[in-house]
This record gives structure tokens, C-alpha cells and sequence, in this order.
């Protein structure tokens, strides 16, 4: 969706932009109740074969929520796609290497190395975010520390606790995103390296050539 949202289609390149503009500028309960609810309220949707699937709250959540994250995390890989080094790029066309290969096995790596870190708080907010679905009837942990409050009646115990598990499992995603930006840093640094030496070496042998033919006219 990135790289369509960066092709030089207007038509392709604004659908996405619209999709993108859309999800990020609503909030993500006004959408799951616009999935949940909105859709049932077209007979042509209930009498489709979409209507399975719509009918169910935990398809409509997970519907919902992924086409929200889907739409900040296009954006994040549209810039990091745009903050690619030019120069790194001009040194790959220089070496010969197609505009595919250049996408797959340089852009691509130094783009997902770049928006890891605006990934990794994207996937945090999206996992605080499932606690919008208690309110279409899932039980997961908000809504289970709901229905548990009002069989206990223990508020501040049930709830803290709640607190406690979001925050143990932001803990592990964000090491585990501290993590894999070390391990892909590495990976594209190497890359980088590679392919910078080569184009200064280039210029060097052409320079020494170029001095070369002018000694040789001078004499």
C-alpha cells in the first residue's frame, strides 16, 4: 500500500492518501461502531455474503482495528520510504542494479530499519487500543475486568491488575522492537557500507584514469 501510495498514479496514489486521510483523521471507536452497527442497517449487506462475517463482534474489531493500524503504518512506510538516502540510491543505479532490485534489496531494508521505531509505538497504541472492543460485546481483558468488577465489587484491585498485564506486555513489545532495530541497524549498516565504497572506488578510478589521459596529453 506504501508504494502505492507513492506511485506516480494519481488516481491509485490518491485512493490510498483518501484511505490513509480517512482512518487517521476519525477515531478508531467511531469506526468499529460504524462497522458493527452502520452496516447492518442495509438490507443488501445482511442479505450478502459479507453478512457472516459483520455480524460477528470480534470480526468487526479485528476489521476495524486493522484498518486503522493498516492506514498509520502505510503512512509511516510511505516517509520511511522517502527518507531513503539519494545518494545511496545514485550509487545503486551506478553499479547497474535495476529499479527492482534496488526497491527489494536496498530501499526496502534502510526503509523498515527507519520506521521501526514509529512501528513499534504504532503496534503499542493499537495493542491498547483492543480495549475498544468490550464495547461490541468481546471480553477481552477490559471487558473481562468489567464483568468482574460487578460479580466483586473490587474496582481498584481488578483494574490495577488490568494495568498491570498492558503494562507487562508494552514492556516485552518494546524491548523486543529496541531489539530488532539493533539487529536490522546492523544488517543495513553493512548494506550501506557495501554499496558507498564501491561508488567512492569508481569515482577514484575514474579520477586516476582522467588525470591519466591528461598526463599522457601533456607529453
Amino acid at each position: 500500500m506504501a508504494l502505492v501510495g507513492l506511485s506516480d498514479s494519481r488516481i491509485l496514489s490518491g485512493s490510498v492518501k483518501f484511505y490513509i486521510g480517512a482512518f487517521r483523521g476519525t477515531p478508531a471507536l467511531v469506526q468499529l461502531f460504524f462497522i458493527y452497527y452502520g452496516f447492518g442497517q442495509f438490507s443488501f449487506i445482511r442479505h450478502s455474503m459479507l453478512w457472516p462475517v459483520l455480524r460477528d463482534p470480534f470480526m468487526c474489531a479485528v476489521l476495524a482495528l486493522g484498518m486503522n493500524s493498516g492506514a498509520y503504518t502505510a503512512r509511516i512506510l510511505m516517509g520511511a520510504l522517502s527518507a531513503v538516502p539519494k545518494g545511496i540510491v545514485e550509487a545503486a543505479q551506478a553499479l547497474g542494479l535495476s529499479n527492482t532490485s534496488i526497491l527489494v534489496k536496498i530501499k526496502a531494508p534502510i526503509a523498515i530499519r527507519i520506521s521501526i521505531p514509529a512501528y513499534a509505538n504504532e503496534t503499542i497504541l493499537n495493542l491498547k487500543a483492543t480495549s475498544l472492543a468490550s464495547t461490541v460485546t468481546i471480553m477481552e481483558l477490559t471487558g473481562t475486568s468489567k464483568l468482574l468488577v460487578s460479580e466483586t465489587y473490587a474496582p481498584y484491585e481488578i483494574f490495577v491488575g488490568a494495568g498491570l498485564v498492558y503494562l507487562a506486555m508494552t514492556y516485552i513489545l518494546a524491548h523486543f522492537f529496541k531489539y530488532l532495530e539493533s539487529f536490522v541497524g546492523r544488517k543495513t549498516g553493512k548494506l550501506e557500507t557495501s554499496v558507498r565504497p564501491k561508488r567512492k572506488n569508481s569515482a577514484t578510478a575514474l579520477k586516476a584514469k582522467d588525470s591519466g589521459e591528461t598526463q599522457a596529453a601533456s607529453h
